[in-house]
């Protein structure tokens, strides 16, 4: 009796708790989903719907399938085709087909699913984000209290709790300040600052430091640099013949942006659409040239259109990867496998990039113009200032950027005439080419840019037919195969008409010859105010300013109504197979198009910089944290979707997403101040047992972050405590040492020729990048090609890379003037080395260290004083560069901490 009663009160005890609290209801995204993707998606998402059944979106899971049924009824587990199926004995009805099926947990989640009514779930990563209150852990003690320095900290606590670590001490004052400066400026403080800093023991001057490192001009440099690999910058174009570009400004556009601390939804606004801003100024215009990194063509043989499609694909695939944190680019072929997007929608979004005037051009047009010239800049306000009508605008824009312009290799219907090398319309006797649908009204001038090598040619243009009315004839003179700018009045035809151009010449013997070749078309009206005061002499500044010799840049320009591209889907990805025609439009899983935006890249950029969009803001915040502890709080960093790795801390994400576009006005720097300034990041990174076996990633940081320096803070850091890092900053590439054999050019000859003095010194931001043969050193530590964005880089350690730092001629040379420094820095050699090292760490060596490389001079010094006729000039100690190599190779110096 008395167990019988025991037994009947436990199974009361666990109704009543059952009653008053039941089994939680089923998480889509945290358990259905996985299974889904996993298990299911192979065959029933967006490549493939075997059945017509698909998993991707709640209403295709939901939908009639090819047995005239649905797969999933809500409620009703058991009349659902799906539990049959993954619970059927035969293993040729059972799914997954010929795979191992699904765990008795899986199918009881799944059950449970449907039973409770089949709910859809939105992943994380796309909900908008909403404010998050900073936890307040019951379980704060006074010493946690006084560790947490703001908000940051309390998240880090609560989440540190649920695995039963704590948080480490402060780093030492030294190492805080070498962490610091090389993750805000990439280079050690500067001597006063850092003087400053460990002179001051109140609580206000590791702020002071920290406002010091965001004032410096080097700020803007190291963190352009990641961004250089979102925008796949190189000074190459890329593809075989890979060619120079001249796309440096944009560079350097990208280090004044950081350092004025641009807004961040103003940084890529100007970036997406700086163009199509009212009145672009040139820093906007020039901000554009993000898109311009694309690679071009210059390949003979190749199909210009082919590739002009290809780099607007890569501009929508790098616009959501670099902004948007998100793989979009398998929608090219098909629906996304296993997010949200179908594949139409990628198209529409193709058509906000599609209508743009670059078209794979050899000289990369449109191009904008830099009159460095102070007179060329006067002289352009003059002409606007003295034309002061509508007109001045379009003559502003023309003399800018040479838009909008009809490229000659556009042209078709090629008789005795062709595209030359892909890139220029050039005639042979008796030839004949096709302008298509070409936009004449209220145009009665033509300009164009032309080369000839024969007299007595003559270019005539007819209307509609090759036969067709003439409205303009050329008679081009012998340029000796130089480019000419030329200019010619035509008959007033308006409307959209086929141009036929002809070229004849009665001195042309050989048939294969050439005569003339075109490189653009620019069909206006003549240049206005010819019955004002100064016609002429402000004509010829405009045809001056025209034909300048000025830096040039890349740029995007928008094409205007009458020359618009259509946009097509291709069927499975195939830009030769166009399908449906569609509009410009964003993933309907998504915030919607702003109402009244514009339909073009400025309201995609409104739409990509609204409070609604659950994906920019977030992905800055994963990118910044990612820069400064060497993991995002979402590691995928160039995907944040269901197949990406989710965040460790979901609530802090989103905690700084809101206050990022909220509180901080979108302010990068604030941004990065309240992570620096946290006891988070501020800890000690030394690991205890415990916290290397509970927590061996660091994920639930409790210690601070210790990283392999990048690529390009190795080679700067190496430079500066060398003494031979040059603080010049901005202008072209630069191009360091090289080994010779290393550029192979076999289309032009191009060398990597030295540059002299100190720019071979500078920053490595600044070094010449060639796409197909990146600077060996760096790529060695990590770098990447660029020929494609790279949202992050996977850091290695090899074998290699102390290869580079023991031998690499920049290291060796660092190596030597590192040695005359410790030399000059004290008369006896262990100072000379304690001296040295303290440059290179940043703190004091310690006695162990220091007998190490007592040792190491004193074994190499000895059989240098017996060569002493070795040549060596007298001031050199070989020995002591040994030990500055071996410094300079610590694995203490190429790591942040």
């Amino acid at each position: 009796m008395k167990w019988a009663t025991i037994i009947f009160l436990s199974v009361g005890l666990l109704a009543s708790a059952w009653f008053f609290y039941p089994t939680p209801e089923i998480d889509f995204n945290s358990e259905v989903k996985p299974i889904i993707n996993k298990k299911c998606i192979a065959c029933h998402g967006g490549v493939r719907r075997k059945a017509g059944f698909s998993l991707l979106f709640h209403q295709d899971a939901l939908a009639i399938n090819e047995s005239g049924k649905p797969a999933i009824i809500p409620g009703k587990p058991e009349e659902s085709e799906l539990i049959r199926r993954i619970t059927h004995s035969d293993p040729e009805e059972r799914m997954p087909f010929r795979h191992e099926p699904l765990s008795e947990k899986e199918i009881s989640i799944l059950r449970q699913w449907i039973k409770e009514g089949a709910e859809w779930g939105d992943h994380w990563a796309y909900v908008s984000v909403k404010p998050v209150e900073p936890p307040a852990p019951g379980w704060l003690d006074n010493k946690a209290k006084n560790w947490a320095k703001n908000e940051i900290d309390l998240f880090i606590l609560d989440k540190m709790k649920q695995v039963d670590l704590s948080p480490s001490a402060d780093a030492d004052k030294k190492t805080l300040l070498r962490r610091v400066s090389l993750d805000l400026t990439g280079l050690p403080a500067p001597e006063i600052l850092a003087k400053q800093f460990l002179d001051d023991s109140s609580d206000e001057a590791y702020k002071k430091l920290v406002d010091g490192l965001l004032a410096s001009p080097h700020y803007g440099e190291r963190w352009t640099a990641p961004w250089l690999d979102l925008a796949r910058y190189a000074d190459t174009k890329g593809y075989e013949r890979d060619y120079v570009r001249n796309i440096w400004r944009y560079r350097d556009w990208l280090i004044n942006a950081f350092n004025q601390d641009k807004p961040y939804d103003q940084f890529i606004t100007e970036q997406l659409a700086g163009d199509l801003l009212p009145d672009p100024t040139d820093d906007q215009l020039l901000a554009t040239a993000f898109h311009r990194n694309t690679m071009t063509n210059d390949e003979g043989g190749t199909d210009n259109e082919e590739f002009r499609t290809a780099a607007v694909l890569d501009r929508v695939n790098t616009t959501w990867e670099s902004l948007m944190g998100t793989t979009f680019a398998c929608t090219q072929c098909h629906s996304h496998p296993y997010d949200p997007f179908r594949h139409e929608e990628y198209y529409k979004f193709v058509a906000f990039f599609n209508n743009t005037r670059d078209e794979d051009t050899y000289d990369d047009y449109p191009l904008l113009k830099e009159f460095k010239n102070r007179d060329d800049s006067l002289s352009l306000a003059k002409i606007v200032d003295w034309i002061n009508g509508p007109r001045a605008k379009e003559i502003y824009h023309f003399v800018k950027t040479g838009q909008p312009a009809v490229n000659s290799l556009l042209a078709t219907c090629l008789v005795n005439s062709s595209i030359s090398d892909t890139k220029w319309l050039i005639f042979r006797n008796h030839g004949l080419a096709k302008l298509s649908q070409v936009d004449l009204t209220e145009k009665n001038h033509l300009i164009f840019r032309s080369m000839s090598w024969r007299d007595k040619g003559v270019a005539v243009f007819h209307l509609d037919g090759k036969d067709g009315p003439e409205f303009a004839r050329i008679t081009p003179e012998n340029t000796k195969g130089k480019w000419v700018l030329s200019q010619t009045s035509i008959k007033n035809s308006p409307g959209k008409h086929d141009i036929f151009i002809s070229y004849e010449n009665l001195g042309m013997r050989n048939p294969l010859d050439d005569g003339m070749m075109f490189d653009y078309f620019y069909f206006a009206e003549e240049f206005p105010g010819k019955d004002k005061p100064g016609y002429k002499e402000t004509q010829e500044i405009f045809w001056k300013l025209l034909d300048a010799e000025v830096t040039t840049t890349p740029i995007m320009v928008e094409n205007p109504p009458s020359m618009k591209r259509k946009s097509y889907m291709f069927e499975r990805g195939n830009w030769l197979a166009k399908g449906k025609e569609v509009e410009p439009g964003t993933p309907g899983s998504l915030n919607p198009f702003p109402k009244n935006a514009p339909v073009n890249r400025l309201g995609l950029a409104q739409w990509m910089t609204r409070e609604e969009n659950p994906l920019t803001s977030r992905t800055l915040v994963n990118r910044v944290w990612e820069q400064l502890f060497g993991l995002g709080l979402s590691e995928t960093l160039e995907d944040m979707g269901t197949q990406g790795i989710p965040p460790t801390h979901p609530e802090l994400l989103d905690y700084l997403s809101w206050q990022f576009m909220h509180d901080d006005h979108w302010s990068i720097k604030t941004l990065v101040k309240k992570i620096v300034t946290s006891a988070t990041y501020r800890q000690d990174s030394r690991f205890t047992e415990e916290g290397l076996e509970k927590d061996p990633g660091n994920r639930f940081y409790a210690r601070g972050p210790r990283v392999r320096l990048s690529a390009e803070q190795v080679r700067d850091l190496t430079l500066s405590v060398s003494g031979l890092l040059s603080p010049k900053m901005f202008g072209p590439g630069v191009k360091p040492y090289q080994p010779d054999g290393i550029w192979q050019s076999p289309y032009n000859g191009l060398k990597w020729v030295r540059s002299k003095g100190d720019e071979g010194y500078r920053r490595a931001i600044y070094t010449y990048w060639k796409r197909t043969a990146p600077y060996p050193s760096m790529m060695l530590f990590d770098g990447i090609a660029r020929e494609v964005c790279s949202a992050r880089r996977i850091r290695t350690n090899t074998p290699l890379q102390a290869l580079v730092t023991l031998n690499d001629s920049v290291y060796v040379d660092a190596a030597r003037h590192l040695a005359l420094r410790m030399k000059k820095s004290a008369s006896v050699v262990p100072d000379q080395i304690s001296n040295g090292y303290s440059l290179a760490i940043g703190r004091s060596i310690t006695t162990k260290k220091l007998n190490v490389l007592l040792r190491l001079y004193e074994k190499t010094a000895t059989p240098f004083r017996k060569t002493s006729n070795s040549g060596e000039k007298p001031e050199t100690d070989v020995a002591m560069e040994l030990v500055a190599n071996a410094i300079l190779n610590l694995d203490e110096f190429i790591t942040k901490d």
